[in-house]
């Protein structure tokens, strides 16, 4: 009889030990899945990241050469800056510049505008900016040419225009290149030293921010590089 007890209690001892190791079993493997999904998740996070980094480097503009601008001597002001520009990486996206779609803010010590991209010009291409100017005149952008005239707009705007442009379009594609222009108000006219700040903020992508300080102005055209 005592032989058929002790073997009996062994046997309950026996279970519950397997009960508690497979208890531990089954938590351990809930917290393996938990460490899994996290990493998984994780994971997933830095793909999307770098996803949308790549994207976006392949979406953005950059200035393709020497800003260049057109200054009255006589009364040391500047009455316009043009930007270049260019796809910021070879071959990626297109960039769409249509007035709805982009933005060109711009500032200074005296003044700031959140937009002032009003105009672009996509029919042809100009080898020069006072054949892009004049065009811009003829079209009702400008009341007058600026390298002519100082009072060449009644408010402080921006416009767009090519020098290599293969489909006639407000899109800036691989290979091609255009200008932003700003001209400025008579009275928001720089002058020497003064610092001037424009951002062209796109609709997807990076925004293009361009600083730079007035030269002395000894000279109708002005090289800001």
């Amino acid at each position: 009889m005592n032989l058929i007890k002790k073997s009996s209690h062994r046997g309950v001892i026996g279970i519950e030990t397997a009960i508690i190791m497979i208890a531990t079993v089954i938590v351990a493997a809930a917290l393996l899945f938990v460490v899994f999904n996290s990493g998984f998740s994780t994971v997933q996070k830095t793909k999307s990241f770098i996803t949308a980094g790549v994207i976006e480097s392949r979406s953005s503009l950059a200035v393709s050469g020497a800003i260049i601008g057109v200054s009255s001597v006589s009364e040391n002001k500047l009455n316009v800056t043009a930007i270049p520009l260019k796809l910021g990486m070879a071959g990626g996206e297109p960039i769409n510049l249509d007035t709805n779609n982009a933005a060109v803010k711009y500032f200074d010590q005296n003044i700031e505008y959140e937009d002032i991209y009003t105009h672009y010009i996509t029919q042809g291409t100009f080898s020069n900016l006072e054949d892009a100017l004049q065009q811009a005149v003829a079209d009702g952008i400008l009341s007058s040419n600026p390298i002519n005239q100082t009072a060449a707009a009644e408010d402080t705007q921006s416009f767009l225009f090519f020098t290599i442009n293969r489909n006639n379009n407000f899109l800036i594609d691989s290979g091609e290149h255009a200008f932003m222009v700003i001209v400025f108000k008579d009275s928001e006219r720089p002058s020497s030293s003064d610092s001037i700040n424009t951002e062209i903020i796109l609709s997807s992508g990076t925004p293009l921010t361009v600083e730079r300080t007035v030269p002395n102005l000894t000279s109708k055209i002005v090289d800001f590089s």
